[in-house]
């Protein structure tokens, strides 16, 4: 069965759109200047909340209790039209009572391969790599 989302998109002016979901919550885009993130860097948050919000649910399971957490994406795009990303690198930095090494990879690895939507929403052949860094 299908979970079918969706969103409105409305320009409000020059390179600005504002999205809206059906609860109301809303989001600011801009394709082409300094007032909010554009679509490309969207996709990059998206999928670092995704995944982080997995790997903060994994290691609670995990019975760490996580003081630090954070996300950078870098994306490289292709140069042509489509100028869509060809690869994402994530770093992951985290800190937390009980947290090794091994359970830190583990809840990431969980998270891009099975439970987080949006990087599995990407195409297939975007390879998706990551640093940790623990402290």
């Amino acid at each position: 069965m299908s979970n079918i989302r969706t969103v409105t998109v409305s320009w409000v002016g020059e390179s600005r759109f504002e999205g809206i979901t059906p609860d109301g919550e809303k989001s600011q885009i801009d394709t082409d200047g300094p007032t909010a993130p554009g679509p490309m860097h969207l996709v990059l948050m998206a999928a670092a909340g995704c995944t982080g919000a997995d790997v903060l649910e994994i290691a609670k399971k995990m019975r760490v209790d996580l003081t630090r957490f954070e996300v950078e994406v870098s994306g490289t795009r292709r140069e042509e039209y489509p100028k869509r990303y060809v690869a994402i690198h994530m770093v992951f930095r985290m800190a937390g009572d009980g947290l090794t090494e091994v359970k830190a990879r583990r809840a990431i690895d969980l998270s891009l391969s099975t439970y987080c939507s949006v990087v599995n929403s990407l195409a297939s052949d975007i390879p998706i790599t990551y640093d940790l860094e623990l402290s």
